[in-house]
C-alpha cells in the first residue's frame, strides 16, 4: 500500500507533543517526510528527534514533495498556508482555531472546494472517549432535543508563558481563541450544530495585567499582555436553544474547571466525566459508564481520521464549515465586547 507523505509546517510544541507522535503511530499508512519552520534550528532539532529526512525554512518549497501537511503555526498564518497548500493539491490538517476571522475561514473552504482536497481542523476534544460516548447518547435520543448548554473552560492562573500565546497580532486573541474554542466546538457538535443567531459577550484582561503575577505555566510580562484572559458569553440559536459560556486562563477559582453540561427535553448529560441524567418511572437517575470504547490518545484518533479521509476510507468528524461556525461565534464575542451590544449573525 502506498503511504501518505506528510509534511509538518511549524515545528513547535504542538507538533512535537501531539501531531508527529500520532502520525508515527500510523506508520503503515503515513510517513512524515518533511518538516518546515522559520527557525532552522527548531526544524533541525525536530528532524533529528523524530528521524524526519527533509528540512525547510519556507513551507512553499515542500508542497511539491508531500501529499498532505499539518499546520502548527501561529494563528495569523493558518489561512495563508492552508490556501497555498490546497492550491498546490495538498490535503490540510490545520491546528485550531481555523483562522483569525470568518472571512479567512470562507477563503479556506473555497480553496478546499476548488482543489477537491481534504481540509480538517484540529479540534481534538471531539476525539476524546468521553466526547465520542456523549455524542452516541445524543444520537440515540437519550436526552431528546438539547435546550440549554452550560460550558466552562477555566484555568486558575495558567497563562501560557511560552510561544506567542499573548501576542494579539499573531494569535488574534487569548483564552477564548486558544482554550475556550475547544469546548465551544465540542458543545456545538453535541447540540447537533445548531445555527447561532445572536451573541452577547464580554472579554477581560485585568488579572494578567496586574503586577507581581503568580502564574503556574511559566512567566510573561504583564505590561505587554494584550489579549483576553477571561471571557463570558450568552449565545442563542435558530432552533431556540441557548448556551452560557465562560473561559479563562487566569480565573481566581479554587480549581480548574472543564465542563460541558447539556439539558435536553427528556434528559441531560455532563462532561467531564460523562454522566447521563434522566427521569424514569417517576424517579431521577444519574448514571455513568463503567467502561468507554475508543482510544485514550485523542491525538491518535484525530490523526487516524484525517489520514483515512485523505486515503478515501473515512469521512471527517470535523467539517470545515463547523469550524468556521466556531470562528464566527468567537468573532462575535470579541465584537460584542468592543461595542457593548449583542451581535446578530446571518
Amino acid at each position: 500500500m502506498e503511504k501518505l507523505r506528510m509534511g509538518i509546517i511549524g515545528a513547535g510544541g504542538i507538533a512535537q507533543g501531539r501531531h508527529i507522535p500520532a502520525f508515527q503511530k500510523l506508520a503503515d499508512k503515513v510517513v512524515i517526510t518533511a518538516v518546515s519552520d522559520v527557525n532552522i534550528e527548531t526544524a533541525q532539532t525536530v528532524s533529528k528527534l523524530f528521524n524526519i529526512e527533509n528540512i525547510y525554512t519556507d513551507y512553499r518549497d515542500m508542497l511539491q514533495e508531500v501529499d498532505a501537511v499539518t499546520i502548527c503555526t501561529p494563528n495569523k498564518f493558518h489561512a495563508e498556508i492552508t490556501i497555498a497548500a490546497l492550491e498546490a493539491g495538498v490535503h490540510v490538517l490545520c491546528e485550531k482555531p481555523m483562522a483569525m476571522n470568518s472571512a479567512e475561514c470562507e477563503a479556506m473552504i473555497d480553496a478546499a472546494e476548488q482543489s477537491g482536497k481534504v481540509l480538517a481542523i484540529a479540534y481534538h476534544y471531539r476525539y476524546m472517549r468521553d466526547s465520542q460516548a456523549a455524542k452516541k447518547l445524543v444520537l440515540k435520543q437519550e436526552i431528546g432535543s438539547p435546550i440549554v448548554a452550560r460550558v466552562q473552560a477555566l484555568r486558575r492562573r495558567k497563562v501560557p508563558g511560552w510561544g506567542v500565546f499573548t501576542n494579539k497580532e499573531l494569535q488574534g486573541g487569548g483564552s477564548l481563541i486558544d482554550f475556550g474554542c475547544h469546548l465551544l466546538d465540542l458543545s456545538l457538535w453535541l447540540m447537533g450544530t445548531p445555527k447561532p443567531v445572536e451573541v452577547m459577550g464580554k472579554t477581560y484582561n485585568k488579572l494578567s495585567k496586574m503586577p507581581d503575577q503568580v502564574n503556574q505555566w511559566g512567566s510573561f510580562d504583564p505590561e505587554t499582555f494584550e489579549v483576553d484572559d477571561h471571557v463570558t458569553a450568552y449565545i442563542t440559536f435558530e432552533n431556540g436553544a441557548s448556551m452560557l459560556f465562560e473561559t479563562s486562563w487566569s480565573a481566581n477559582i479554587k480549581d480548574d474547571v472543564q465542563q460541558v453540561s447539556i439539558s435536553g427535553e427528556t434528559g441531560g448529560l455532563d462532561l467531564f466525566p460523562l454522566e447521563l441524567n434522566q427521569v424514569k418511572h417517576g424517579m431521577l437517575f444519574n448514571s455513568q459508564a463503567n467502561w468507554l470504547p475508543g482510544e485514550e490518545d485523542e491525538g491518535f484518533f484525530q490523526a487516524k481520521n484525517f489520514v483515512d479521509t485523505c486515503l478515501g476510507r473515512d469521512k471527517l468528524i470535523i467539517q470545515p464549515e463547523e469550524a468556521m461556525t466556531v470562528s464566527k461565534i468567537i468573532e462575535a464575542i470579541y465584537k460584542s465586547s468592543e461595542t457593548g451590544s449583542s451581535i446578530k449573525l446571518d
